[in-house]
């Protein structure tokens, strides 16, 4: 672990003291100012001659930076810059981020992240985080002993079997923690040096991966069955015995075992998965947002989820809670629910049904008097037709699935059709949001998972609900961190949902806060998540506490003056 200590001065003035010195002290991101470093503290900590003679403040070094990283043309190397960046200065690096956040938050995350996946085992330069491997399942404590910061608030994890539509990405997927992490501190003002992002190693069944001598991972099949559950039994053993309070974020896991880590875990441990419940989250706070514009209620909805995996299946289940919430029983809760994955409807004619889409097959009568070309194979057009749903939701990964006919369709039989191609990253999303604007003559309501350019319609600017869970899982972890909550309950997600769907605004269809408004919808989403612990009796402190609570946990990038030990 790094050599400092965070201490106060007799005037409560807050200070780092530190043992290390010289081009160390220099080459630790969590601890490098740069020139930044003042007169004082380069005689101090033998700095004197290593850095240029002027002593810059962090607005220098902000104006700086901002010039080199508008100097890369393509998305994709102003994300390598920027993970530079923090490799070197990391109160810089958040600064930056910090300053330009609508600019660089789909650099640094969505769409680009994908693509910095698949560069990693070409472009990796700088390990960061910590890599569990299964041949090295029994030094587990050993490896999070490894850390650099003792106090831990945050742990990203992921096993790289589902990553952003793109599969089994192995080792490589450890640079969506690490974004993920980057989101955490900009929108939701986590400190980053009490987060960890963690890559378990179970292998890959990535082909490509496990021919590349440059694959930088563990060369196996990935693990299945009893060897991944005792697996991921003793990284949650040793994560409980070393961070007893830790806010635990599930990522990129792939279907089967998403659902059936969180299942098992989720009532020992505080512990959230993004793809599932963070995603649902945001889906339903857009949609009672929605709902608030078409003046119609959750029950009186049809829903049509088209691709029932992960997310699909996330945002059903939210939508489904959210259902029973207003008192309808489990058989009406799931009665709204028309799931379409890659072998067409999800009926009792299905095979290969997963347990998560099993309470929500459609019985043979029900599709009986169809006109369909196949009952085993019914296609998206074809549900459409018949039941003429209210909410389309796309989280297939198939880019255009949502095409001319089938917006009209939608269109032909709704007023305002709620329409959400959730699929990320871009050139997977279902449809093109200008694309939907003009088909459903400006009538549809749109959410879509990845940025896109706002709509010009009949000489009036519509601006596009990025329905992305940045929206919701910094202020979350936020929340159940500031409380110390010792899980993550379904109330506390519907108050996440319900906080965020107060940004609505109907003239303009905006549903969900812009990038601009994601900081303050953090904080408001945070203080509800933490209320309602608290309510719900997972957290000791006193509701009059939590926006005190809530903020001294928001951290400012910013230099602290340093002292030798």
């Amino acid at each position: 672990m790094l050599d400092i200590t965070f201490k106060t001065d007799k005037n409560n003035k807050p200070y780092l003291e530190t043992g290390i010195t010289g081009k160390a002290l220099l080459t630790i991101p969590q601890l490098n100012k740069g020139t930044a470093f003042t007169e004082e503290e380069r005689d101090t900590f033998g700095l004197r001659g290593k850095l240029p003679n002027r002593v810059e403040t962090l607005d220098d070094q902000v104006a700086r930076a901002y010039l080199q990283y508008k100097s890369f043309d393509m998305q994709l190397n102003r994300n390598f810059y920027l993970n530079h960046l923090l490799d070197t200065n990391q109160v810089l690096f958040h600064r930056l981020v910090k300053d330009h956040v609508q600019e660089m938050l789909p650099t640094i995350y969505t769409p680009i992240v994908g693509n910095a996946v698949r560069a990693f085992n070409k472009r990796f330069m700088h390990p960061r985080g910590l890599y569990i491997s299964y041949e090295d399942r029994n030094q587990i404590k050993k490896i999070l002993n490894n850390r650099s910061h003792p106090i831990i608030n945050l742990i990203v994890v992921s096993d790289g079997e589902g990553v952003l539509g793109i599969g089994d990405q192995g080792v490589g997927a450890m640079a969506i923690p690490v974004a993920k992490l980057m989101v955490y501190t900009a929108i939701g003002g986590i400190n980053p040096i009490r987060t960890l992002p963690i890559l378990l190693d179970a292998g890959t069944n990535n082909e490509e991966l496990l021919n590349d001598p440059l694959y930088l991972g563990w060369r196996h099949p990935r693990l299945s069955g009893n060897e991944y559950a005792e697996f991921i039994e003793k990284f949650i053993e040793a994560v409980q015995a070393t961070f007893p309070q830790v806010f635990l974020h599930w990522e990129d896991f792939g279907r089967t075992n998403a659902y059936r880590n969180l299942i098992k875990y989720r009532e020992i441990t505080c512990s959230f998965n993004d793809d599932i419940q963070g995603t649902g989250c945001v889906a339903l706070a857009a949609i009672l947002a929605a709902l608030k514009i078409t003046r119609s209620t959750l029950p009186e909805q049809r829903i049509a989820v088209f691709g029932a995996g992960t997310a699909g299946m996330g945002i059903t289940d939210t939508l489904f809670r959210a259902l029973s919430q207003n008192g309808l029983s489990e058989k009406e809760a799931r009665n709204p629910f028309w799931l379409i994955d890659r072998n067409g409807l999800l009926t009792e004619y299905s095979e290969e049904v997963t347990s998560a889409q099993q309470p929500y097959l459609r019985k043979k009568e029900e599709i009986a008097s169809w006109k369909i070309k196949n009952p085993q194979q019914i296609s998206l057009l074809e549900v459409i037709e018949n039941v003429k749903p209210t909410i389309l939701i796309g989280a297939s990964a198939q880019s255009h699935a949502f095409d001319q006919t089938i917006v009209k369709a939608m269109a032909k039989h709704v007023e305002k059709p709620i329409i959400f191609p959730l699929s990320n990253p871009t050139d997977r999303s279902e449809a093109e949001p200008a694309d939907l604007h003009r088909w459903s003559h400006g009538k549809a309501l749109i959410a879509t998972g990845s940025p896109f350019e706002d709509i010009i319609f009949d000489n009036q600017i519509f601006p596009v609900n990025q329905c992305n869970n940045y929206l919701a899982f910094p202020g979350i972890g936020l929340g159940a961190i500031a409380v110390k909550a010792n899980r993550v309950s379904d109330n506390m997600l519907w108050s996440a949902s319900q906080a965020l769907s107060r940004y609505a605004n109907e003239s303009t269809h905006r549903l969900l806060p812009s990038i601009a408004q994601a900081q303050e919808a953090s904080r408001q989403v945070a203080i509800a998540v933490a209320k309602t612990a608290i309510e719900e009796g997972l957290a000791k402190f006193s509701l009059d506490q939590v926006e005190t609570l809530v903020d001294q946990q928001i951290w400012e990038p910013h230099y602290l003056p340093y002292r030798k030990r």
